[in-house]
């Protein structure tokens, strides 16, 4: 269940929404950092003004071009090594 609506193109760019007990959005954590633009249409969204938990698995910067050419390859990659994580 979403909270909020985010745009498809930036909602395609996060790999996780953590909330906090009462639903508030404690952290959103994407594969590349978000554009600066990308960040306050989110925050804009959220109707929590003070927002500013972004974290990204990867440093990178990347272009749309790039992310768009790749995006696949990278989430499938990503989840597969999650799956070969094994718990001892």
């Amino acid at each position: 269940m979403k909270v909020f609506d985010i745009p498809s193109e930036i909602e395609d760019k996060l790999f996780e929404i953590k909330h906090n007990s009462d639903k508030s959005i404690l952290k959103i954590i994407s594969y590349f950092p978000l554009s600066e633009l990308e960040r306050k249409t989110v925050v804009s969204l959220l109707n929590q003004d003070n927002f500013s938990e972004f974290y990204s698995i990867f440093t990178d910067i990347i272009t749309e071009d790039e992310w768009n050419k790749t995006k696949n390859q990278i989430k499938k990659r990503f989840q597969n090594e999650l799956f070969d994580i094994d718990p001892k």
